[in-house]
């Protein structure tokens, strides 16, 4: 708990000057405030309104900016005082509550979020991803095609096709090495077929790619050439997951380093909230009152 106070001391004294000093403007605004509107004994100031104008408004644009807003505000403020007048009092009784409790809702989530922000753990291993995916491996199911696969995209007038696509099969060291440097004459190229892609990414790249013909191309150990007026594709694929097989290792680590970070953080409030309620029980500043039976 020590740790917990120091840590939370900086913060609750900065929301409690900040709580102080607004509290302090509301005291001393009608004496320094000039006053642009009145309803009732609400009045909107021209600080108020000063603070919304851009830089780069006109002198005509800010007056009427000005005007729509003070009218614009004279319209909630009469609308509230008929609310408050005409509907049931149990109906504002709910709406204030409901008020108090967004308002107590916003304070307590923003200091959470700032204990949160200092204890926060980023660090995730290769070896905790893998154990958390060997634990949870049958919930993470595809619901898309991914595929590895290489390709390259040539220009309509390409001379050496051939080639390429020669390269493009053997795929030796000796032929990378030649593809890489002729590649600034390809319009796209994708090489490294050990990476998941979906299908739908693959068809973003290969327009002639369609939703109707990637089946027919998109298959294990596929070579295909295809054409449109954009240019020639060719690709050659390596391997294919479809939809309900079991998501790679590679491809889904990203989102099971979110899920672990995400039930880090919860574990940490739900810490958090049973270490205040300890600690105010203790130091007799929460108690809770039996009922008499």
């Amino acid at each position: 708990m020590l740790m917990l106070q120091k840590n939370t001391k900086p913060i609750l004294g900065l929301i409690i000057l900040a709580f102080l000093g607004s509290c302090g403007s509301i005291f001393r605004e009608k004496a320094e405030k000039e006053p642009l509107a009145r309803v009732g004994d609400t009045y909107l100031y021209k600080d108020d309104v000063a603070a919304l104008i851009r830089d780069d408004m006109s002198a005509q644009d800010s007056a009427l900016f000005v005007n729509n807003y003070i009218n614009n505000w004279a319209s909630k403020q009469l609308l509230l005082s008929k609310s408050k007048i005409n509907l049931p009092e149990e109906e504002l009784t709910a709406f204030d509550r409901l008020v108090e409790d967004y308002r107590a809702d916003l304070y307590t989530r923003a200091y959470v979020e700032a204990l949160v922000l200092q204890a926060r753990d980023t660090a995730v291993t290769t070896s905790q991803l893998r154990s958390y995916y060997e634990q949870e491996k049958e919930n993470f199911k595809l619901n898309e095609k991914l595929v590895q696969l290489r390709f390259v995209a040539l220009p309509p007038q390409f001379l050496d096709k051939d080639q390429v696509i020669a390269k493009m099969k053997d795929w030796k060291d000796e032929d990378k090495q030649y593809l890489d440097s002729i590649a600034v004459q390809f319009n796209k190229i994708h090489f490294n077929d050990s990476i998941w892609v979906s299908a739908s990414r693959v068809m973003e790249e290969i327009s002639a790619l369609t939703s109707l013909n990637e089946a027919n191309y998109l298959k294990k150990s596929q070579f295909f050439e295809l054409e449109d007026s954009l240019g020639v594709y060719l690709g050659r694929v390596r391997e294919v997951l479809e939809i309900n097989d079991t998501a790679p290792f590679e491809y889904i680590s990203p989102d099971i380093k979110q899920l672990i970070l995400n039930r880090r953080r919860l574990d940490y409030v739900r810490k958090l909230e049973t270490e205040i309620i300890d600690e105010a029980t203790k130091k007799n500043e929460f108690e809770v009152y039996e009922k008499n039976e």
